[in-house]
């Protein structure tokens, strides 16, 4: 299992890096004939008519990043493609203020197609590619021409262009739909799924976790190229825009998540206030570009990634203290997060011109989260098992403490708070029974206090074997048990006597004991007092009256004694 984990890494990871293995075919994105573009600084009196005609001072070899910001033209090399049929022109959506584009025909036939930010909204299709099509001609299309305005140049001037016909072109939307559907539908389904989870369990991950998804979701929407759709009007530098605020927030909600995601005490206190200011500085840097660009656009996107290098890299100290304190989810963390983050760093390294432009790289983010997703929602479910055994133990605790509370340790029985918790407010008659057993201190004296501790053990079971359903037995006082039960139902005093006298004691000894009963209602706590006064006064009775018998006490006439 491990070694498939591994392998799809590595291949997602060179699929990005647009290292596809021969062989492979990925009809999306930068779909169609593929074309190499030469550059040159825009100047005062450039003619796209002779520049196509003869293409003079174009440098073909300077990387496009290394001209900077400004006015560019960008010419094809010389073409042969047959435009019997329409044709469109795709490149990659960048930060720039217009287009336009010049094609020449072998004819001698020039056309130019006018793109500013709204026309490339409305042009944009699934993957974020802008598409400019080209009327349908007999001749070949023999070179293309450029002319950028106000190019940010933060990625390149002019990314992966492509001459592709209208079946090539529906075909990527077709595959791309396709991805953006099965990555939206299943991040909704985990967000449904965890939003019922937080509600339930309220543990501090899930709602950081709820917010990444619901990030993802809205960075989708928007970097796929479906906003300009939805919203034809707005300008594509706005949605640019717009995408760097929802992965900002994205990449929070997730470092937040990360920090979370870990047993209490895992991160250390300095660590949380590192994470805590890689946030800040992020949110920040986001902050700056929204109100700031296209002015320095460069130095504020490289800002931006590095902002986001140090939000990553905090993951590496996370991963430290966890394995330091031995934490259950650290090799879940890293199963699930070693995509994401080896893409992250690859989107990074193209973000700071270390790699070059892959349309997978560039739509990596997508890529990664669904891989997070899918091996995430196991972590999270053992996760949550974790919790739910973690409960149940604390549950089985509580339990067990409560019993502590309640039950005499010595003999397992009620005490005398938990007897009055459970015997005040009994509806109907009620019958008390006080047992004292005779003598006590004569039995420690002796076969000792371990004897005597046994003893009251045996005295416990006994009336327990006696106590009749419904009835409440409980250990009040050193050598002294009550017992409450319906009046119909309580136990014969004679026979518990009988019964105690012939159990088996420690070294053979005869115990007896002496029994005050009385009966009437326990609804309030005053029915007790009363209650329990005039057995105990019956008890007393019966210790006065030689031991070894029951005596009744009777409320409607008073205390009188009966011998049992």
């Amino acid at each position: 299992m491990l070694r498939r984990y591994l392998f799809a890494l590595l291949y997602l990871a060179s699929l990005c890096a647009g290292m596809t293995p021969a062989g492979a075919v990925v009809t999306a994105g930068t779909v169609g004939t593929g074309i190499e573009v030469c550059i040159r600084a825009d100047s005062i009196g450039s003619d796209a008519s002779t520049l196509l005609r003869h293409p003079r001072g174009f440098d073909c070899t300077t990387r496009q990043r290394d001209f900077g910001a400004g006015d560019f033209w960008a010419i094809s090399q010389p073409l042969r493609i047959a435009a019997d049929q329409p044709l469109n022109v795709r490149v990659a959506s960048v930060w720039q203020k217009r287009m336009t584009l010049y094609a020449l025909y072998d004819d001698g036939t020039q056309v130019s197609v006018v793109t500013d930010a709204q026309a490339v909204t409305r042009g944009l299709q699934l993957g974020a590619i802008m598409q400019q099509a080209l009327p349908r001609r007999a001749a070949r299309l023999v070179r293309l021409l450029w002319h950028v305005e106000g190019s940010a140049n933060t990625r390149g001037i002019l990314l992966a262009p492509t001459v592709a016909t209208d079946l090539q072109a529906a075909s990527s939307n077709v595959t791309m739909a396709a991805i953006y559907a099965a990555f939206g539908g299943m991040c909704l389904a985990l967000l449904i799924y965890n939003l019922g989870l937080a509600r339930a369990l309220q543990h501090a991950f899930l709602p950081y976790y709820c917010a990444m998804m619901t990030g993802m979701l809205i960075y989708a929407f928007s970097s796929s190229g479906a906003l300009a759709w939805a919203m034809p009007d707005v300008g594509n530098n706005e949605r640019l825009r717009l995408n760097y605020v929802i992965l900002a927030m994205t990449g929070v909600a997730a470092i937040l998540f990360l920090r979370h995601f870990f047993e209490e005490g895992v991160i250390p206190r300095w660590l949380d206030r590192v994470i805590h200011f890689a946030c800040i500085v992020l949110a920040t840097s986001t902050l700056a570009i929204v109100l700031l660009a296209p002015w320095e656009f460069r130095a504020l996107d490289m800002v931006y990634a590095m902002s986001f290098a140090l939000l990553l890299g905090l993951a590496v100290p996370m991963i430290i203290c966890a394995w330091i304190k031995r934490s259950d989810f650290l090799y879940l963390f890293i199963i699930a997060w070693t995509a994401p983050i080896v893409l992250a760093i690859l989107r990074i390294g193209y973000a700071m011109d270390l790699l070059p432009y892959s349309f997978w790289l560039d739509n990596s983010t997508i890529l990664s989260m669904t891989f997070e997703a899918l091996l995430s929602s196991r972590a999270i479910a053992y996760r949550i098992l974790l919790i739910t055994r973690e409960r149940d133990t604390a549950r089985a605790q509580q339990i067990a403490a409560l019993m502590l509370a309640d039950t005499d340790p010595l003999t397992g029985l009620l005490n005398r708070r938990a007897f009055l918790r459970e015997a005040i407010g009994r509806p109907g008659e009620q019958k008390l029974l006080l047992l004292d057993i005779d003598h006590f201190k004569r039995v420690n004296d002796t076969i000792g206090h371990d004897g005597g501790d046994e003893v009251l053990r045996l005295v416990a079971r006994v009336l327990r074997a006696a106590l009749p359903p419904g009835g409440l037995l409980a250990r009040i006082g050193g050598e002294e048990f009550a017992i409450v039960c319906p009046l119909d139902a309580a136990p014969d005093s004679s026979e518990l006597l009988a019964t105690l006298r012939s159990a088996r004691m420690p070294f053979d000894l005869t115990v007896t004991a002496s029994i005050g009963v009385c009966h009437g209602p326990l609804a309030r706590e005053a029915d007790w007092k009363t209650l329990y006064c005039a057995a105990d006064s019956a008890l007393f009775a019966a210790k006065r009256d030689g031991r070894d018998r029951a005596c009744i006490a009777d409320l409607s006439a008073g205390l009188g004694a009966l011998a049992a």
